[in-house]
Formats: structure tokens, C-alpha cells, sequence
């Protein structure tokens, strides 16, 4: 019985340490709701472009961001670790828990509903609508909306970063995905085999880049620079008989 005892009461000293840490340590709070069914299948595309969430690197852990967070598609595949508030819904939260997300899409603001009842991602709330199975890894499927402690950290991928090549000629549209480090894309640069300088490519939308240039029959070579401001080169990650519809994955990663 003591034993019992002092093994429950270590258990609540490291839950109270744990929460403290996280009310101590520089975190944002939020709210978070969730979306896509049990199985994730409606958080597939969005506003960042990614399509297929499971080819493109990410999974099921993931969530739309509020428009004071997603920052015209800027946050597009950075990370976020996320804590359910547990002081304030102990009822809701699954304690010594925590899960870390990729943006993938934007929760647009709701006006017809006011921000504390409906409205959540109304600006300026920060907010998450993550996927149902990541919500219910931090919090009980029945809270529908929790508060959360949030952070910006780094991601973690496996295999290179893709990037995937859509439009016609003289208009490259190419999707950049499954980017590890910092995850979100700041800026990027492309370069032909015929071409003596790096272009800079510009955000047409979400994670999808562009150019406006006739690179047909060019091997491509891409340089991307990530919010912290760490750059990489991919060279020749598309043999010179690319084709639009493609996607390659290069060999560098973060």
C-alpha cells in the first residue's frame, strides 16, 4: 500500500513539474478543434498544396492554422509542438501528453460566428484545427475545442525533399515538400543546365513556387532557404527530360 502511495504521488509531482515547465517556458497559448474524420482522409489537399499528405511527407499530424498563424501560406510545413492545457480542462486533457504538427492548411475566419463561439479561427485568434487523430492524442474526442500551450520547433523527415513540377512552358509551378529543419520556405531559387545564374523563384501559393521561364529540356537544380534563414542547394534534381506532372526527390535534407 505504501508503495502504492509514493508511486501516485510521484506520478502527480512529474504531471505538476511537467505542466509548469510548460507554462514557464516561453510558450503561446492557443485553441485547438479538430477535422477530417477518424481517419484523416478529409485534411488531404488544403491550402498549402501539399495533395496526398501521407507521399508528401506528413501524415496524419496535422492542422490547419488560423489566419494570425498562417501568414498568407508562410507557415506552410513548419512545426508546432502542442500541449493540451490541462489546469484549465483537466476534464478534456490527456495528461503528460504532448504531439508535434506540420501546417498544412489555413482555417479560414468564420464572421457569421462570433470568435469565442464558433468563430475560432476569426483573426486575431491563433488557433489549430488539427486532424482527429492527432487532436485525440492530446485531448478526448468528446471536448471538440481545448486550450493548448504551443511552440515553433523543428521538424523531423525522412527520406530528401520533393519537389514536384507542375504548369506549362514558360511556367514552372513547383511544389516543394516534405522539407525538414525549420519546414517553413522563406525563399527559393532555380537554375537550368543552360543557365549561368540562379533565378529567384517567387510564392505563387501555399508551398508552390513559380517561374517564368522556358526551362524545357534543362536538367533543374533548386535552392531553398528556410525561415531560419539556413539555405541548401539540390543539384540536378531533374534530369533534362523532365516533364510536367512529375515530382523528384532530391538527396539533401535538414
Amino acid at each position: 500500500m505504501q508503495k502504492l502511495v509514493f508511486s501516485v504521488l510521484i506520478l502527480v509531482v512529474v504531471l505538476f513539474t511537467t505542466e509548469l515547465r510548460v507554462a514557464s517556458a516561453g510558450w503561446l497559448q492557443a485553441h485547438a478543434t479538430f477535422y477530417g474524420g477518424s481517419d484523416a482522409s478529409g485534411t488531404m489537399g488544403g491550402a498549402c498544396g501539399y495533395g496526398n499528405l501521407n507521399t508528401d511527407g506528413y501524415g496524419i499530424k496535422t492542422a490547419a492554422l488560423s489566419t494570425a498563424l498562417f501568414n498568407d501560406g508562410k507557415s506552410c510545413g513548419g512545426c508546432y509542438q502542442i500541449v493540451c492545457d490541462a489546469n484549465q480542462v483537466p476534464q478534456w486533457c490527456l495528461r503528460g501528453t504532448s504531439i508535434t504538427i506540420t501546417a498544412t492548411n489555413f482555417c479560414p475566419p468564420n464572421y457569421a460566428l462570433p470568435s469565442d463561439n464558433g468563430g475560432w479561427c476569426n483573426p486575431p485568434r491563433p488557433h489549430f484545427d488539427m486532424s482527429q487523430p492527432a487532436f485525440e492524442m492530446i485531448a478526448k474526442y468528446k471536448a471538440g475545442i481545448v486550450p493548448i500551450f504551443y511552440r515553433k520547433v523543428g521538424c523531423k523527415r525522412s527520406g530528401g525533399i520533393r519537389f514536384t513540377i507542375n504548369g506549362k512552358d514558360y511556367f514552372e509551378l513547383v511544389l516543394i515538400s516534405n522539407v525538414g529543419g525549420a519546414g517553413d520556405i522563406s525563399l527559393v531559387w532555380i537554375k537550368g543546365s543552360k543557365m549561368s545564374n540562379w533565378e529567384s523563384m517567387s510564392r505563387n501559393w501555399g508551398s508552390n513556387w513559380q517561374s517564368l521561364s522556358y526551362l524545357n529540356g534543362q536538367s533543374l537544380s533548386f535552392r531553398v532557404q528556410l525561415s531560419n534563414g539556413k539555405t541548401l542547394t539540390a543539384n540536378d534534381v531533374a534530369p533534362s527530360n523532365w516533364r510536367f506532372g512529375q515530382s523528384f526527390i532530391s538527396k539533401v535534407q535538414l
